[in-house]
């Protein structure tokens, strides 16, 4: 559900004894951490006018009830992006009691910079070194005691995967949390220049008794002044007594800029990543002589193009073998289960009791519908998601992202853009919402029209359920090898077409990592979850009324609208149109309208090749090629015009229209030619 933030986090703390916020990265393991302290049972929040989200759940500590509000993964908190904006605007709104910060050992004086800005803000903190024993399996060590005095704050080691460290982290973070003592950082002092500066400005606000909104300490709001932040210079524009405090503000980034040859902001973040690198190298140890660990040796062997090239395509390899050979055996096994204790034993009671009616068939259908996501969606779907946990887990999609680096340039993206694309595979959804990782309009329009081209799970389950269990691997490969071409020359075209250039790669890489196999299970649990929760009800209320627009005759009338494209060009039974226009819901739904309409027009349900007795092997493959270009479903089309806007969501879903009339016209063609 999405409620408004303010209302939202205004209400959690009404609820609750304490409010903690989350923060970190994206790659440092804070999804871990939220999802072992509330076990994912969250409602998203977003901003007016944002799509980046919160996530916002409770969890329990000694009979407290604890709000946890979990920031978007950032490296940096302001105005310059919409996941920066939110994240520090969580915190501004949410006034969390506590602040827990997820930083990635591994990587100290990156993450650090973000520690820095907390600090500046003046809310209570807690930090939590993950995956500390990765750094030390490296050779390398920090001293946390050390790091704990520089910064004034707890330092917990954590390793989130396992759950290790958490159960002190979160009781540390309700002791600062109820003691409510602002940190006081030992190391955190600029250079003397901007100190004097900050100081000028601090004393400024002080002398005038102004404050803002948010209660933010002096030095913070001199810090951000300094820093022309938009939106505090708008705020306090419109606040009695800041007019002077403004001024003499604009003055000292005037003399900044004039002293440094660059603007007070980009001086003042100079000096955060300087003073991170100080404080890492005060606290942090090496081994001398250490060998790199297989974390880091794998991951140089999966970047390097002589290696990293044949491993992807081994992975992918791999990926494909497990999905369809798993799928299917797991497709089977649940069908045999399902059709022998279940459907033909109500199927023969009911019919032999009340004979063949409205209700019985209404019953009838409901079960093929619901067979139909048993042995169609799930199996593939639950091996994906599975598989999906795995090379999210190791870390192996970061790698992707760099080793594809120089070729995404050709379709006008950077590596970075990889990783949303390969988690369309999963769901179009989130992939869409992931765009906003890209800097420029043009990216996000180039990878949202990508991405739309990437099978999801749904599409996926059709192909595996249609193609893949009829006409063999050979076939669902040549499937896929055509959807492939597709996207290489839209990116190429698009790359041509729309005018602007490429940004370069910006993004956080770190060493392999061990897989956990509870995390695994999670991810693939929640994921699955969801998909079952929604998937499952349509189907069954979507049979029951497919059976009766059968039987009245509507659903027949209706398929011969599409007769003369579905017939003359692309081969298709008429009744194949209905089912496009209804997988505009889900994708399975196609699939799963077609398996029912073979079975009430009499073909026997337990004959596997069911549905050959109503379309060829020829006409599956085009279907499924048909179902995977086309318009995609309603919440794609609902995340592209929250990203993109609905002008350029209404141009990507006529393109793909128009793409799949005439890709499946044309491959029927040939192979009714050859």
């Amino acid at each position: 559900m999405q409620f408004s933030c303010h209302s939202t986090l205004h209400k959690l703390r009404g609820e609750t004894d304490f409010t903690i916020a989350l923060a970190g990265n994206p790659n440092v393991g804070k999804s871990s951490v939220f999802n072992s302290l509330t076990g994912m049972g969250v409602e998203t929040a977003h901003y007016p006018g944002k799509t980046v989200e919160l996530n916002v759940a409770t969890t329990s500590l000694n009979g407290m009830n604890i709000g946890i509000i979990d920031l978007p993964g950032t490296y940096a908190l302001g105005a310059v992006s919409e996941d920066q904006w939110v994240a520090r605007q969580g915190v501004l709104d949410g006034n969390p009691d506590a602040v827990v910060m997820v930083v990635d050992a591994t990587n100290l004086a990156r993450n650090l910079y973000m520690v820095v800005q907390f600090l500046e803000l003046g809310y209570p903190l807690v930090i939590a070194l993950n995956v500390l024993d990765v750094m030390r399996r490296e050779g390398r060590d920090i001293d946390i005691d050390r790091l704990s005095i520089l910064l004034g704050v707890p330092v917990v080691p954590t390793v989130a995967n396992r759950g290790e460290g958490l159960d002190e982290l979160i009781q540390k973070a309700v002791e600062v949390a109820r003691s409510g003592v602002r940190p006081s950082p030992l190391g955190i002092s600029y250079g003397l220049d901007v100190e004097t500066n900050i100081r000028s400005l601090t004393d400024a606000i002080a002398a005038a008794g102004l404050g803002d909104p948010y209660g933010l300490p002096h030095r913070a709001l001199a810090l951000l002044l300094l820093e022309k932040d938009p939106e505090f210079i708008e705020l306090t524009s419109a606040m009695p007594g800041w007019e002077p405090v403004l001024k003499l503000a604009f003055g000292l980034r005037q003399k900044i800029a004039a002293q440094h040859g660059q603007s007070a902001a980009t001086r003042i973040a100079g000096e955060r990543h300087g003073l991170a690198g100080i404080i890492t190298d005060e606290v942090e140890t090496h081994q001398e002589d250490q060998k790199p660990g297989w974390g880091e040796r794998l991951w140089r062997y999966t970047t390097s193009p002589t290696t990293g090239v044949p491993i992807l395509l081994l992975v992918l390899t791999a990926n494909f073998l497990i999905l369809f050979f798993l799928g299917n055996a797991l497709a089977d096994l649940i069908s045999t289960g399902f059709s022998n204790y279940l459907a033909n034993p109500v199927r023969t009671a009911l019919v032999d009791a009340y004979g063949e009616n409205l209700a019985t068939l209404s019953i009838i259908w409901a079960m093929d519908g619901f067979k139909a996501a048993l042995t169609v969606g799930i199996p593939f779907v639950l091996v994906f998601y599975m598989l999906l946990a795995v090379l999210e887990d190791t870390g192996y999609l970061n790698s992707v992202a760099f080793l594809t680096d120089s070729v995404m340039h050709r379709f006008g993206l950077h590596g970075r853009a990889m990783i949303p694309i390969v988690a369309g595979a999963g769901c179009n959804v989130p992939a869409i919402m992931g765009t906003r990782v890209l800097t420029t309009m043009r990216e996000r329009v180039i990878a949202g029209t990508l991405i739309v081209l990437v099978p999801c799970s749904a599409r996926n389950a059709v192909i595996f359920g249609a193609v893949a269990f009829y006409a063999g691997w050979q076939s669902t490969l040549a499937l896929y090898a055509i959807i492939l071409v597709l996207w290489v020359v839209l990116g190429l075209a698009l790359n041509k077409i729309l005018p602007g250039q490429t940004m370069g790669l910006v993004m956080e890489m770190f060493a392999f990592r061990r897989p956990h196999t509870t995390t695994i299970l999670k991810k693939t649990w929640f994921r699955f979850r969801d998909f079952v929760f929604m998937v499952i009800p349509l189907l069954l209320v979507g049979s029951v009324a497919l059976g009766a627009l059968f039987q009245t005759g509507i659903l027949l009338d209706a398929a011969n609208w599409f007769s003369p494209v579905l017939q003359g060009w692309m081969g298709l039974p008429p009744i194949a149109g209905v089912a496009l226009v209804v997988a505009v819901l889900r994708k399975e739904l196609a699939l799963q309208l077609l398996i029912a309409m073979a079975l009430v027009q009499g073909v026997d349900p337990e004959v596997r090749n069911n549905l050959n007795a109503f379309m060829t092997n020829e006409q599956l493959f085009v279907f499924a090629l048909v179902t995977a270009i086309y318009i995609p479903c309603v919440a794609t089309i609902a995340a592209l015009a929250r990203e993109l806007g609905w002008k350029r969501a209404l141009m990507i879903m006529g393109f793909t229209i128009v793409l799949a009339v005439f890709v499946g016209g044309l491959v029927n063609q040939l192979l009714l030619a050859f």
